[in-house]
């Protein structure tokens, strides 16, 4: 008999959105980032290239080791950067993603000023994500990064 291609097998178009899941657990931070996620620079350009401005703190994931490789990989195609107007402040990096219900960005500082362990991100979103989400340390989460991979 005559067999149709399930949908998922045909060709992929190279410029198309794909999700891409990482996995971590809550983990408490350092404190610093309010100052950092509050400075003018950083709600603009929030503002501008995300279209949110964050909440006054980050939330610290653990990934997984199997989810820090995919991110490692994910780290070469970020094309979003929160830029300073000055060089006393450091820039980061930025990668849109959702946690639960909640749009928000993975916030990836330069090397030199990284404060945590390899494993731990950290995500701004326009609310508290620990009240909004119902999170403690120590819950699992899930982030669903929506990225366009150019094939090359």
């Amino acid at each position: 008999g005559f067999k149709r291609e399930p949908l998922s097998q045909t060709r992929e178009n190279p410029g198309m959105r794909k999700k891409v899941v990482l996995t971590g657990r809550v983990v408490s931070g350092a404190k610093k980032a309010a100052y950092f996620t509050q400075l003018d620079w950083v709600q603009d350009q929030c503002l501008k290239k995300l279209r949110f401005k964050p909440y006054p703190g980050t939330l610290n994931i653990e990934l997984t080791l199997e989810s820090l490789a995919v991110l490692r990989e994910l780290e070469k195609h970020v094309k979003v950067e929160l830029v300073p107007p000055d060089a006393s402040s450091c820039e980061a990096r930025v990668l849109s993603l959702s946690v639960g219900s909640v749009f928000g960005a993975l916030v990836m500082p330069s090397e030199d000023v990284r404060i945590h362990g390899k494993r731990i991100i950290e995500v701004i979103a326009p609310v508290r994500l620990k009240d909004t989400l119902n999170l403690t340390d120590g819950d699992e989460v899930t982030l669903i990064v929506e990225t366009s991979l150019q094939e090359k």
